[in-house]
């Protein structure tokens, strides 16, 4: 492991960018459109200025975007659904070919061998041996958890998969969208509370992080992607559960390539988006768990907390 992969920041940590496979790019229009929401686009505000946003990850400031309509899927991919497509074409993930991938220290039984974690995130450890079959590290398996989201596969992987299925990634400007559910304005895709009526609307840590969650909302790592209520849009887990990746290339200031119809974000880059936040997020020291909020790995990382959903054009 390179000492860039070793800086990753808190919330996902990027594995360094020291290797490129080439990318494959889906055709975004043979796809099947069964079980996907059509969406119509159309104007929304995209961004945040509020006081729960992060100004230095780019999240404002508040401009006016133009979507044409698209299909997106109602959630993240499952581990049943990457099991189908690994079995179609053989694929092995980066994380299989690296040989390990981060895992969060909390998932790690107490006698696991020492592992060598994040500089400036030490909860997160590279593990040899997990990827997304061992979500865990190598003592662990997907058994039971075929409906939760697909987790340990890099930006690299989710393009893979969605060549096969003739899908794509959504690019920022539409998970944004999709993530608001016809709110804008507000921080989550429900409104303006993170637990309306003392509800929990998503999984995200409870308690003191990283030492000991309450498991208040019923999950502590991942939980099936239909769990918690759809949005407006009747999409689920747009917030919380897992980091997704989304089509463009990620920088923390906003420009004309992030405007008017139809954004795609820079031409060039280092590190490609994430949204959403995942069941790690704490309002204690992140709290990404919202529609506006953002982050940049590189896209051949992996992680615990990390997975994808797809979408195609009209």
């Amino acid at each position: 492991m390179t000492d860039s992969a070793t800086r990753g920041g808190c919330c996902a940590p990027s594995r360094g960018g020291t290797q490129h496979p080439p990318e494959q790019h889906a055709a975004g229009v043979s796809g099947s459109t069964d079980g996907l929401v059509l969406l119509d686009g159309g104007e929304f505000l995209m961004g945040s200025e509020g006081p729960l946003a992060y100004p230095g990850d780019g999240e404002g400031p508040v401009r006016r975007v133009e979507l044409s309509p698209f299909w997106i899927s109602p959630t993240a991919a499952s581990n049943a659904a990457f099991a189908e497509f690994v079995d179609a074409t053989g694929y092995r993930t980066e994380a299989e070919r690296f040989g390990w991938s981060f895992v969060f220290g909390g998932m790690l039984p107490d006698d696991f061998p020492p592992t060598r974690g994040v500089a400036n995130a030490p909860w997160w450890r590279q593990v040899h041996g997990a990827d997304w079959r061992h979500p865990a590290g190598p003592q662990s398996t997907v058994d039971g958890l075929e409906d939760h989201p697909v987790v340990h596969v890099s930006w690299h992987d989710a393009q893979a998969y969605c060549a096969w299925a003739g899908l794509r990634l959504p690019t920022e400007a539409e998970w944004e969208c999709a993530a608001r559910g016809r709110l804008d304005g507000h921080p989550f895709p429900w409104g303006d509370e993170l637990e309306p009526g003392g509800q929990h609307q998503m999984n995200v840590w409870q308690g003191e992080f990283p030492q000991h969650n309450t498991e208040a909302d019923g999950w502590y790592g991942t939980c099936p992607v239909t769990e918690f209520p759809p949005n407006g849009f009747g999409l689920h887990n747009m917030t919380g559960n897992v980091w997704e990746w989304c089509h463009d290339w990620f920088h923390n200031a906003v420009t004309t390539s992030d405007t008017g119809r139809d954004p795609r974000g820079p031409v060039h880059g280092t590190r490609r988006s994430a949204r959403g936040g995942s069941y790690l997020c704490h309002e204690s020291y992140c709290r990404r768990y919202r529609v506006s909020a953002r982050q940049g790995l590189t896209p051949d990382s992996s992680m615990g907390n990390t997975g994808f959903r797809v979408a195609r054009d009209v």
